[in-house]
């Protein structure tokens, strides 16, 4: 039902976004907090606009407003970017896209985070290296193939774990959805996405969803989802098992890191877990 959701969500679209990464705001101002983002070639449905902000809604049916320049609005009967045909996901942690198959003669068009999905428009025998993109403001760029994946498969729980540990040392960002930076709620919806479940944005919303069920903590198995706070819900992470968890945090560093629940700091905050159906 979630993968259900997403997918409409995404037929639903009216604007692709242009930037790697692109901040979604509470408000229409850059003074706002930050409570999501967006990654480059999202497709992104467009709600309401004001003073040059928009108010967007993402495929994980978040919602928050992003400057109109960080967004291309799609023409009437112009098709949803990267929604058929061969598309390329970078599997990287980051990867460059260049104006020709060839690293050294200029710099970068840009640089896209994990999980971004470009349209392949050619696919040369004769350089295996490449593949060629067409970009969503319709110029062409160039992919090393060892950036990306054409046939993306979800991952069992140990292939989870083995994979979330990619991502450890990458900074922590309130707000952050992407390789450039996550926070805790960001990180593990990322994950679980990667086991093909779509959860919602925010721990709390997270720690209500019904797609898991409760947990008793001395009956946690690796994959579970982890809760903490105070008075409220407000950081989770990933069970990965022997009492450990991985999860974004600012504690001690400020990084995606390994955490044990028995550190008095955790097992203090510790509220509830959960196990996806």
């Amino acid at each position: 039902m979630q993968i259900l959701m997403s997918m409409a969500l995404v037929a639903a679209a009216n604007a692709v976004v242009l930037k790697p990464v692109a901040n979604m705001h509470s408000r229409p101002s850059e003074e706002a907090d930050v409570v999501s983002q967006a990654i480059y070639a999202n497709n992104v449905r467009v709600l309401e606009e004001e003073g040059g902000w928009a108010k967007v809604r993402t495929p994980d049916d978040y919602t928050g407003w992003m400057p109109l320049s960080s967004l291309r609005r799609l023409g009437g009967g112009e098709k949803i970017y990267a929604s058929n045909g061969r598309v390329a996901e970078v599997e990287s942690l980051f990867a460059n896209v260049y104006r020709e198959p060839d690293v050294t003669k200029h710099q970068p068009l840009l640089t896209v985070p994990f999980e971004t999905k470009l349209e392949v428009i050619h696919e040369d025998n004769a350089r295996l290296r490449w593949l060629e993109v067409r970009l969503p403001d319709d110029r062409a760029g160039w992919l090393q193939r060892g950036d990306v994946t054409l046939e993306s498969k979800p991952l069992n729980v140990p292939e989870t774990i083995l994979f979330s540990k990619r991502f450890l040392r990458l900074p922590y960002f309130w707000g952050g959805a992407s390789t450039f930076g996550f926070d805790c709620s960001g990180f593990t919806q990322m994950l679980c996405r990667r086991r093909g479940v779509n959860i919602p944005r925010d721990a709390s919303v997270q720690a209500k969803w019904e797609g898991a069920v409760a947990v008793d903590r001395a009956d946690l198995k690796p994959g579970d989802l982890l809760f903490f706070g105070e008075s409220r819900i407000t950081h989770t992470g990933m069970y990965i098992g022997d009492g450990q968890f991985i999860n974004a945090t600012t504690h001690e560093h400020p990084v995606v890191q390994i955490s044990d629940l028995a550190d008095p700091y955790w097992a203090k905050l510790f509220i509830t877990a959960r196990r996806i159906k």
